[in-house]
């Protein structure tokens, strides 16, 4: 790997080795892991605000925007798993070498405000987890937050699979309280199966895109395509393809975790409060209310736990999804530490701020706005994720088949027509609630909303529709690195001072090929351009004998040489005699010349070059 290319997550890029010749079991253990650190993000306690706020509003009614949700999910996450293995490249690096400066750097700041809202949401339920256990003051809780980051330090430094245990155990404890919260629950198993059909109004819009955005995370995406480079998977079209089918399996046992998760809660808050005519406004009145109206004070306490270990496992995967952002962007490399403190000091201020002028209370819609930036967010992430997955130069074999791309691109209109609703109809309001202070929100939302429109429309349009980038990307997988031969090299003389470099090289190559030489040179006085080849006057004889003479000087090498005259405009004579001569290697001399001289002296090169199918070697 090149210097200017790191690996990504350096520190434990294939550092989980993969058993040979073993076992399904043993090898889908091997593998396991990184999905499940990725579907932490799925049950994060912004999730929790959102499911509640979905149960308890509309009852069972959004259960099928959870299980779209999580089928989207499962799509996305897999495609990020196997743009990892294949290109050994995460999404940020990518997006870095195939877009523009100005784009990548755009991209970047959106990313690192999705994971802002996120780890917005993990301080808000870490602090409420603690109030609800310990009782300890919630604007207290979310400056404890901020030292969590000794946590993350502790278990990150016991490598990569010990952390990958320790969010399992979140998960699992997460997932146990609430399997048992549903069975206290009883809720109506026939309502539970209708709310898989799918109806929105437009009250339920905004929650169920916030579920939306709660569910398929725009930072997992980058996330899951630097951990799948932790196992030691060969690079071999084989191995990759092993590779992609564990991981997918991991995917989707992970996310289905998640969505069984997620779907508790909602049938939860639906059959407790929805059931009894309670509109939850906070994540601590869904705790206060759950012991009496289930009738056992065990309820509350596994919701508190349930909460605090989201809030945790989220706060780790969150730190590495910051990690990865930032080094692939902007090839920055930042002490961990130091990145969850920048991280994590952003999220606690509007937090602080928050329960400072509103109380407690404000901090659940404080919650719900976060997840909504990550749907805004999530297109900016998917869309380059689809491209890279799809272009064959890229990912080679492992090319997305027809189904795919179409479900993929199916589920990114799906995210852009819903955020483009809520955009549209939020904006209406707004602009009809301003009454004559209305200039202000055209001077300045409008404009960043048609920025990023415009933003989302270039990353939109294939890369083979836009200019080349001058960034070249990583080809897929192992290089083709097959040795190339040379029967016949041309060589193109102006009987100029680079005459005897070019002629150097060209007879290093055709002895070490052993391949013959066809000299090439051009007449282009005024004759040699109106009559070609009927115009053999005293400068083409001249020119023709000067030829013979370097012809005569390289068979005394040992070389087979063809002496070729041509007349004309230089780089047509040239691409003409080089395709009659069948060479398959052109040598030519390059002026350096800059500016305007390039139109009188230099555009030989560049012309030549562009119409040739053979290498262009140019010597300079």
């Amino acid at each position: 790997m090149h210097r200017d290319r790191p690996n990504s997550l350096s520190e434990v890029h294939r550092s989980v080795e993969i058993p040979p010749n073993s076992g399904f079991m043993r090898r889908m253990f091997a593998f396991a892991g990184p999905a499940y650190l990725v579907s932490v993000g799925y049950m994060d306690p912004g999730n929790w605000a959102t499911d509640l706020e979905g149960g308890a509003r509309f009852g069972y009614q959004l259960i099928w925007v959870l299980l779209m949700s999580n089928l989207m999910a499962v799509l996305l996450q897999t495609l990020s798993a196997r743009l990892g293995i294949v290109s050994g490249r995460d999404l940020a690096q990518a997006c870095r070498e195939s877009y523009p400066r100005p784009v990548a750097y755009v991209l970047w700041v959106l990313c690192e405000i999705a994971i802002a809202a996120c780890d917005l949401a993990e301080v808000l339920g870490t602090a409420i987890g603690l109030n609800l256990l310990l009782k300890v003051p919630l604007l207290y809780g979310v400056i404890i937050t901020g030292f969590d980051t000794m946590i993350f330090l502790v278990i990150q430094n016991l490598g990569i699979r010990k952390m990958e245990a320790f969010i399992l155990m979140l998960v699992t404890t997460i997932g146990v309280c609430f399997g048992i919260e549903v069975f206290l629950s009883e809720p109506a198993w026939g309502e539970v199966v209708g709310g898989f059909a799918p109806r929105l109004t437009s009250e339920s819009l905004y929650v169920a895109i916030g579920i939306l955005g709660a569910t398929v995370m725009p930072h997992n995406l980058y996330l899951h395509s630097a951990l799948v480079q932790t196992r030691s998977v060969q690079q071999t079209p084989e191995g990759k393809r092993t590779a992609c089918t564990y991981n997918f399996i991991d995917t989707a046992v992970a996310l289905n975790a998640a969505f069984f998760v997620n779907a508790a809660i909602l049938v939860v808050a639906a059959a407790v409060f929805f059931k009894h005519g309670v509109i939850v406004t906070e994540i601590q009145q869904a705790h206060q209310l759950l012991s009496p109206l289930l009738g056992t004070a065990v309820a509350s306490t596994l919701f508190a736990v349930a909460l605090l270990s989201a809030g945790q496992s989220s706060t780790l995967t969150g730190t590495l999804a910051g990690q990865i952002v930032m080094e692939g962007f902007l090839q920055l490399k930042v002490r961990p530490v130091l990145r969850r403190l920048i991280t994590r000091s952003i999220a606690i201020i509007p937090a602080i701020l928050v329960i400072a002028l509103k109380g407690e209370g404000g901090t659940y819609g404080l919650l719900i706005l976060s997840q909504v930036i990550l749907s805004l967010q999530l297109p900016f992430a998917v869309i380059p994720l689809i491209h890279f997955t799809s272009e064959r130069s890229r990912m080679g074999e492992f090319t997305s088949a027809t189904w795919v791309k179409v479900l993929a691109w199916v589920s990114a209109a799906i995210i852009v027509g819903l955020n483009g609703k809520l955009i549209g109809d939020t904006l209406s309001s707004w602009i009809a609630g301003a009454g004559s202070g209305a200039i202000w929100i055209w001077l300045t939302v409008i404009p960043v909303v048609a920025g990023c429109a415009g933003l989302l429309v270039y990353i939109t349009i294939p890369r083979s529709w836009r200019r080349r980038s001058s960034v070249r990307t990583q080809p897929a997988g192992d290089l083709d690195l097959t040795t190339q031969t040379y029967h016949r090299i041309g060589v193109a003389l102006d009987y100029g001072a680079l005459d005897a470099k070019v002629l150097s090289h060209a007879q290093t190559l055709a002895h070490q090929h052993g391949a013959s030489i066809a000299l090439f040179h051009i007449v282009e006085g005024v004759s040699g351009q109106l009559y070609g080849h009927d115009a053999f006057d005293d400068e083409a004889r001249k020119d023709l004998e000067r030829l013979d003479g370097i012809a005569r000087q390289l068979r005394k090498g040992g070389h087979e040489v063809f002496p070729v005259l041509g007349f004309g405009r230089v780089p047509e004579q040239l691409v003409a005699l080089s395709r009659e001569q069948g060479i398959d290697l052109l040598v030519m001399g390059g002026h350096r010349h800059r500016g305007i001289k390039d139109l009188f002296f230099g555009a030989s090169v560049s012309e030549v070059r562009h119409q040739l199918s053979i290498p262009v070697l140019v010597v300079q």
